[in-house]
């Protein structure tokens, strides 16, 4: 069993996940990574030694989330954070056309996922009275957008955030969640390149003409898991490069100040 406290990563393999995990591991912190991705988890914990383990764990399925904590538990320790960081991402599609086996399976990772995960890694936290919480949201909650099973899931998952907040406040258990626009990860520079996503019209929104890389938002997520955040709970904190900002500035219909002859 470690000594060290113990952080549980879902999605821990790649992208915004493994940015978290090696973020810990440099402070110190043991850390699971569950993944379905074997291969990269279990590279991922070679590279990074004692301090980091892979578990593979599907996280749609509650029981096998359930397996992998007990698992974690005897391994490591009581988990004194946890980040839901497993989910998938889609491209633009209606209501009325799109895939419904694909609508469910985003709902039973992205949203089920983070309710297995907080449920049985709750447990574990309320047993020590102590723990921090944080969920992939996304600052897409705050409108809609033509993704119609990943848009309202991120608005669930915002919602579940608030809940567990005040159910886990009375086991001194911080629960907040992170809000990243468009992150430069690897699958994201894939849509790019694909011509799934128009850099240009993604930057157009965006006061801070870059965009945040995994690591500002792992950034983030040590930083609410973190005691400089310990009186803060029930947030979403948006790592958005101004995004939620600009986009109702940029649409005023009397135009931009600047763009006036």
């Amino acid at each position: 069993m470690s000594a060290a406290p113990v952080a549980v990563v879902t999605g821990g393999s790649r992208g915004i996940g493994e940015a978290t995990v090696r973020k810990f591991v440099a402070l110190g912190h043991s850390v699971a990574i569950l993944d379905v991705n074997r291969a990269g988890g279990e590279a991922l914990a070679r590279e990074l030694g004692e301090r980091a383990r892979f578990y593979e764990c599907d996280v749609s399925d509650p029981a096998v989330v359930d397996a992998v904590a007990q698992r974690t538990l005897k391994d490591l320790g009581p988990a004194s954070i946890l980040v839901t960081s497993a989910g998938l991402i889609p491209n633009p599609e209606t209501v009325l056309d799109m895939d419904l086996a694909a609508h469910d399976r985003m709902w039973r990772v992205n949203y089920f996922g983070t309710v297995h995960a907080c449920r049985s890694y709750g447990k574990q936290m309320s047993e020590q009275r102590a723990g921090a919480i944080v969920t992939l949201g996304s600052i897409n909650s705050l409108g809609p957008l033509p993704l119609p099973a990943y848009n309202p899931g991120k608005v669930a998952i915002a919602r579940l955030t608030q809940l567990l907040c005040a159910e886990l406040g009375r086991h001194n258990i911080r629960v907040n969640s992170v809000g990243p626009t468009y992150v430069m990860t690897p699958d994201m520079q894939a849509r790019v390149d694909a011509g799934l996503r128009d850099m240009n019209k993604i930057m157009e929104a965006h006061p801070l003409k870059t965009l945040p890389t995994p690591a500002d938002i792992a950034d983030a997520i040590v930083f609410l898991c973190s005691p400089a955040a310990r009186t803060i709970t029930g947030v979403l904190l948006p790592v958005d490069s101004g995004w939620a900002t600009g986009t109702f500035y940029n649409n005023y219909a009397g135009g931009l100040p600047w763009a006036k002859a």
